[in-house]
C-alpha cells in the first residue's frame, strides 16, 4: 500500500519506517526541514511544507495514495487545519491521531476514519500485560475477550486435559496446544521445533513444555492462576 504521513515528529517518523520496513510506499510531509532530512533517506518521498496551507497540501500526491494519515501531534491546531484541507480537497481516507480527549470530539466531527491515540493504547497494553503477566502473549478481540497463549502450569503436567478441567472449570476455550519435538535439521543436529495440534481432544496428555491458547476474559485467566 502506499501510505502519506503528515507530520514527522517522534510518532509519524517511527510509524513512517517501520511501514517501510514492511514494504510499503510511505510519502512524508512535515514543516521542519531537519526532520526532514533525519528521514529522507528511510522512506520513499518527503515534502517540506506547512500542512494548514491548502497549496501546499494540494500539491502533495493525495489522489495517488491509499491512505493519509495525520499524525501531529504536538499543535493542536495545525492538526485540525490539516484534517478540515484534507476533507476540503477531497480526501476520502483518513487517519488522525489525537493527544486529548478535546482533540478527540473535534477529529469525531470530521468523520475521519480512525482517530490514533497511541499514548493511550501504549498505557492501555501495560496496564494489560501488568494485569495478565509480562510472560503471557495476548491478543485483545474486545473490551473483556483475549485470545491468550501461556506455558502449561507445572500442576496440569501430567493430567489429560479432560482431568485438567480447564475449560470447564475457569470458562476458558482451549484453541490449539503448541508442544516443541525435537527434529534433525539437514546436517543431522537435532532442535525443536514448534508442533500445533488443533484438534486437541479430552485425552491428550499435557507436557513440561506444552503452550496452549485459549479464547477467555482476563477475569477467567487471572481466575485460573489465582487458583494454581
Amino acid at each position: 500500500m502506499r501510505y502519506l504521513i503528515i507530520g514527522l515528529g517522534i510518532y509519524g517518523s517511527n510509524l513512517a519506517t517501520d511501514l517501510t520496513a514492511m514494504g510499503h510506499e510511505v510519502i512524508g510531509a512535515d514543516i521542519n526541514p531537519i526532520t526532514i532530512e533525519n528521514i529522507k533517506d528511510k522512506i520513499s518521498t518527503v515534502y517540506t511544507l506547512d500542512s494548514t496551507e491548502e497549496p501546499a497540501i494540494a500539491a502533495l500526491p493525495l489522489k495517488a495514495v491509499d491512505l493519509v494519515i495525520v499524525a501531529i501531534g504536538e499543535n493542536f491546531g495545525a492538526s485540525v487545519k490539516t484534517v478540515a484541507i484534507l476533507r476540503k480537497l477531497g480526501v476520502k481516507a483518513i487517519y488522525a491521531r489525537a493527544v486529548d480527549d478535546i482533540h478527540q470530539t473535534i477529529l469525531e466531527g470530521f468523520k475521519v476514519d480512525r482517530i490514533l491515540i497511541p499514548e493511550q493504547r501504549a498505557a492501555r497494553e501495560l496496564t494489560r500485560e501488568l494485569a495478565i503477566g509480562p510472560q503471557i502473549d495476548a491478543m485483545r478481540i474486545d473490551r473483556d475477550t483475549y485470545i491468550l497463549k501461556f506455558k502449561v502450569s507445572p500442576i496440569f503436567v501430567g493430567l489429560s486435559l479432560g482431568d485438567a478441567e480447564i475449560e470447564k472449570r475457569y470458562g476458558m476455550k482451549i484453541i490449539v496446544l503448541s508442544r516443541p519435538v525435537m527434529q534433525r535439521n539437514m546436517i543431522g543436529i537435532q532442535t525443536p521445533i514448534i508442533k500445533v495440534k488443533q484438534d486437541v481432544a479430552a485425552d491428550t496428555i499435557l507436557e513440561k513444555d506444552d503452550e496452549l491458547t485459549v479464547l477467555a476474559t482476563q477475569k477467567q485467566f487471572k481466575e485460573m492462576f489465582r487458583s494454581l
